[in-house]
């Protein structure tokens, strides 16, 4: 029989500012982190005022962690001191591991508004100075399948109904979902037993099938328990558009500054060490 999971707790997104000036709306950052282990922060860059995101996210380091940027409209210019270029579309996805160091920049590009999204991932230790790779999939290779009579899914990363997201060999074995749900509908998403489980709501309104009458509105977190193996979400009239991400927790040390992350102060400081250096880039 399965264990339905209830909501935790709820974060609603906040205002800020980051890159070059970019404002955004943050879900959680390393405040939260604990709570959300595997998972480090998540951003919503969505505008439709040009001036509040085209100055982007020039030149900057990242080590230790991963960088998921998925693209509902719009378009991301990216590149990197390894030499690599490119750019996410709408309906694309990038997973870069930032391992043992990488510096890259992602700039905006769309004159008439943009919808996107930002997670930071945790690397386990044993990963942390791995080598830097992408994995970057364009809108048409994502597999959108029916979960039940009422929910559309795009499955980005791991497995559900089924169906293997295209994303390969990263680290936890992360679910990542874009979930489509009618007007008055309800959809049943099964997740591993204690892993972390976090919705995030793009469009309308959703709650759970508990007794709770609450509808939450765009821009809100529901970080469920992680006991029970089963989600159980639900619309009203307006129906609802929300990503589901989950992840097994890593329950190790954390020491984080910026766009760093690292077990120990040690290690940290060494990071900035080699930035200053310029030794943080390594090669072979």
């Amino acid at each position: 029989m399965n264990t339905l999971r209830t909501i935790a707790t709820t974060f609603k997104a906040k205002d800020v500012l980051e890159g070059a000036g970019v404002r955004l709306r943050r879900g959680f950052s390393n405040v939260e982190a604990k709570q959300f282990d595997p998972f480090l922060l998540f951003d919503d860059f969505s505008s439709t005022i040009p001036e509040h995101y085209l100055a982007g996210f020039p030149w900057h380091p990242h080590r230790g962690m991963e960088t998921v940027t998925y693209i509902l409209d719009g378009a991301v210019r990216h590149k990197d001191s390894l030499g690599n270029e490119g750019v996410i579309e709408s309906g694309a996805i990038q997973w870069m591991t930032a391992g043992r160091g990488i510096i890259h920049e992602e700039m905006p590009e769309s004159a008439h508004g943009i919808r996107g999204f930002q997670l930071w991932v945790n690397l386990p230790k044993k990963e942390k100075m791995s080598p830097p790779r992408y994995q970057d999939l364009a809108g048409a290779t994502v597999p959108e399948i029916a979960l039940g009579p009422d929910a559309r899914t795009r499955v980005i990363a791991g497995e559900i109904g089924g169906v293997m997201g295209p994303l390969k060999s990263v680290a936890g074995n992360p679910l990542y979902i874009d979930v489509t749900l009618e007007s008055n509908g309800t959809v049943s998403i099964p997740v591993p037993p204690g892993h972390t489980a976090f919705a995030y709501i793009v469009e309308g309104a959703l709650g759970t099938d508990s007794s709770e009458p609450t509808l939450y509105a765009p821009g809100t977190i529901l970080l469920f328990t992680r006991e029970g193996d089963t989600l159980v979400l639900r619309t009203g009239s307006s129906g609802a558009r929300f990503l589901i991400i989950a992840g097994a927790p890593l329950n190790e040390p954390i020491a984080w500054h910026g766009p760093i992350v690292m077990n120990t102060d040690e290690e940290l400081r060494e990071a900035f060490r080699e930035l200053q250096e310029g030794t943080f880039i390594r090669v072979g």
